[in-house]
């Protein structure tokens, strides 16, 4: 028996990410959207590739959520994307809405699943999902470190003119301009970084990383990144599906974990078949627990303007 998950948003990155979970072969997917049309004749090009890529696993594009009745995962991209100019805290107001009214829709059809939340602004987009779900909190969990993680670890391997296999690189903190890569984290087949690199380039790194949004942002005009947030999200669908226990930065909602209580915050964490199965509490330095501090600060802001 496959499993099954349901991907909320048809866009670039729901769509995407459906595609990379299909192919993994061991999970159904259904795509939901608004638009009609759009989910149906994307699921149905996917099913269509099935045959060329050798995977069985079916795709089902809907408007409704009927399709989606107990499913084991769902992903929640839907939501407004951001434009050239536009904060992810512009966004705030417009996707609470939007992933209010998803959350509901999910709860009622998939009582028993674990929602990883992709929507922009990401750390606020979980507290809704939580809130309004009434999960318990380890079955919630947030889209961001895998993927600014995953941009640290680019471009140290670049500046290094090194396999990208060989980096490690951890960001925490939110999915944002306040998000906090640790270079002391950060290694080169086990080597600091900070062994590799002076300080002004792992800070123009450091910079970088947090730009990595808006950097294509600006490239694209119309759109924004969505290649690798699906790898992101699919590497975390994979470690819930297959319980495999995998240590990756998440937004988890934080109760007393590093000083933060009553807040997702992006910290490394233990996905597993039961979602969020422990939180790892580095010692970290003054500095970095200051900026994970005005991190965390700038999420609660948007939680408080959305009152929930």
């Amino acid at each position: 028996m496959r499993f099954k998950v349901t991907v909320i948003g048809a866009g670039h990155v729901g769509a995407t990410t459906a595609q990379r979970i299909v192919e993994k072969g061991y999970s159904d997917v259904v795509l939901v959207d608004i638009v009609e049309g759009v989910p149906q004749g994307k699921a149905l090009d996917l099913l269509e590739t099935g045959p060329v890529e050798g995977y069985d696993g079916r795709i089902i594009g809907s408007n409704s959520y009927d399709e989606t009745r107990n499913s084991d995962v769902v992903v929640i991209t839907a939501g407004l994307p951001r434009k050239p100019g536009m904060s992810r805290d512009d966004l705030l107001m417009k996707n609470y809405e939007i992933v209010k009214g998803v959350t509901e829709q999910v709860v009622r059809h998939s009582p028993k699943c674990i929602l990883v939340v992709v929507s922009n602004p990401l750390d606020a987009m979980c507290q809704v999902a939580l809130r309004v779900s009434g999960f318990p909190r380890e079955r919630v969990v947030g889209m961001a470190g895998v993927l600014d993680s995953a941009r640290f670890r680019t471009f140290i391997a670049a500046e290094l003119e090194v396999s990208v296999e060989n980096v490690e690189a951890l960001v925490m903190g939110g999915h944002g301009d306040t998000m906090v890569p640790l270079p002391r984290f950060s290694t080169v087949a086990g080597v600091p970084i900070t062994e590799l690199l002076n300080a002004a380039t792992i800070e123009r790194l450091v910079q970088r990383t947090r730009d990595g949004g808006a950097e294509i942002v600006s490239y694209l005009k119309t759109g924004s990144a969505y290649y690798a947030p699906s790898a992101a999200v699919t590497e975390m669908v994979d470690a819930i599906l297959l319980d495999r226990k995998k240590i990756l930065p998440c937004a988890a909602y934080l109760q007393g974990e590093y000083g933060i209580k009553d807040l997702f915050v992006g910290v490394p964490v233990k996905l597993g078949s039961r979602g969020v199965e422990g939180i790892i509490e580095l010692k970290l330095t003054d500095d970095e627990r200051a900026m994970l501090k005005r991190s965390a600060d700038s999420v609660s802001e948007l939680v408080g303007v959305m009152k929930i």
